[in-house]
């Protein structure tokens, strides 16, 4: 067996959402690097159109477009455009998801509470932003992707959702963690239904990765010291390593792995080593 080619994606149509930075740019990296050809998508037009011209100035067939993750409309049109101009949809990872403010415990200072994060006062508004992006977007993109898949007879469909999904992070607001836990069995009951069709769809669980969804901390070093303490390995990602598991299980490697959330997260959520 060719071992390269069980690999490969050359060749195949791509969507990754939140493709403008972090984790969804290191992914559409990693697949346009490897020959796919990539459609990045995010709300943010201005960055993602740069980072495709990089990419593309690199040699790598990519194209972005910019939408709101959480309009089912606009998404929809977003992946039938992306189907017509590479003639087929292989592989899309619904990756865009949010954070926008701490957890309810502070960061770095163990057992103190944050008031205005505790969820007495966990605003209504917070809480709908959160879900609609990390959560009702997800649906969309699993929708969206099923409509053309499934006449096609094949394709992957991966889902960024977290460690968060499976045990709480006390510096972590509320409504991700619910999301994330929906979207992980949201994968598991998209992965029963669509086995049927040869489409496969599985998650990522990424730990404690140097992205920009920590931005709005008050202090960005703060917290990824605080966070590095919490690693059996000792430190947080770099957002490239996650392109190894991305490719599996974007890839034919894959193939027979559907309904699972592999975790990747340096040993986090085996507990604190030290």
């Amino acid at each position: 067996m060719d071992l390269n080619q069980l690999f490969s994606v050359r060749g195949q149509g791509a969507i990754v959402t939140g493709a403008g930075s972090g984790l969804g740019l290191a992914i559409a990296e990693a697949l346009a690097g490897c020959g796919a050809r990539v459609s990045m998508l995010d709300k943010d037009e201005a960055g993602v159109a740069r980072e495709a011209a990089r990419l593309r100035d690199l040699g790598m067939d990519v194209r972005s477009a910019a939408l709101d993750v959480t309009d089912p409309q606009a998404l929809d049109a977003a992946f039938d455009a992306a189907a017509q101009a590479y003639g087929r949809l292989d592989i899309v990872f619904a990756n865009a998801g949010i954070d926008p403010g701490p957890g309810f415990a502070s960061v770095g200072q163990r057992g103190l509470r944050v008031p205005e994060d505790q969820i007495e006062n966990y605003s209504d508004a917070r809480w709908h932003q959160v879900i609609g992006v990390s959560l009702d977007a997800v649906f969309y993109s699993i929708r969206a992707a099923a409509r053309l898949m499934k006449p096609a007879g094949r394709g992957s469909i991966v889902v960024t959702t977290s460690i968060s999904a499976v045990r709480p992070a006390p510096v972590i607001g509320m409504a991700y963690m619910a999301a994330k836990a929906g979207a992980a069995h949201l994968v598991r009951t998209s992965a029963l239904e669509l086995a049927r069709y040869g489409v496969r769809v599985n998650a990522i669980a990424p730990g404690p990765f140097a992205t920009n969804i920590a931005a709005r901390r008050a202090d960005k070093a703060e917290f990824i010291a605080a966070q590095s303490g919490t690693v059996p390995l000792g430190r947080v990602a770099a957002p490239t390593e996650i392109q190894g598991l991305a490719l599996l299980l974007a890839s034919g490697a894959s193939g027979f792995i559907t309904g699972e959330q592999v975790v990747i997260d340096g040993g986090a959520s085996l507990g604190m080593a030290t």
